[in-house]
């Protein structure tokens, strides 16, 4: 499977993430992605929706630094300073465990 993905819209502020980890739910592969640059910044999505929708393309897609990290960002970064952020956790099986 394909691990580097780059997002045509801006997700908190980035756009190029990782898939660092992979469940099984029911009869779903849940995706967690996780952003090359902030590793507080990722979320799960189904592989099927990744895979089928308007909103991903495999790879790092080249792009200038404006859109790749957007103003978005920093306005994440300011509103989660005052949350708690959710923790990730990777399975054994993971390429990005190193334990």
């Amino acid at each position: 499977m394909d691990i580097f993905w780059t997002s045509n819209k801006p997700i908190s502020g980035l756009r190029h993430f990782v898939m660092v980890n992979q469940t099984n739910k029911k009869d779903q592969i849940i995706c967690l992605m996780v952003s090359v640059l902030d590793v507080d910044i990722n979320l799960k999505i189904t592989y099927q929706d990744l895979i089928n929708s308007a909103n991903w393309r495999k790879g790092w897609v080249d792009l200038p630094k404006i859109k790749s990290i957007t103003k978005g960002y920093i306005e994440y970064k300011s509103i989660k300073k005052k949350e708690e952020i959710e923790k990730i956790f990777i399975n054994e099986d993971s390429v990005f465990n190193i334990s």
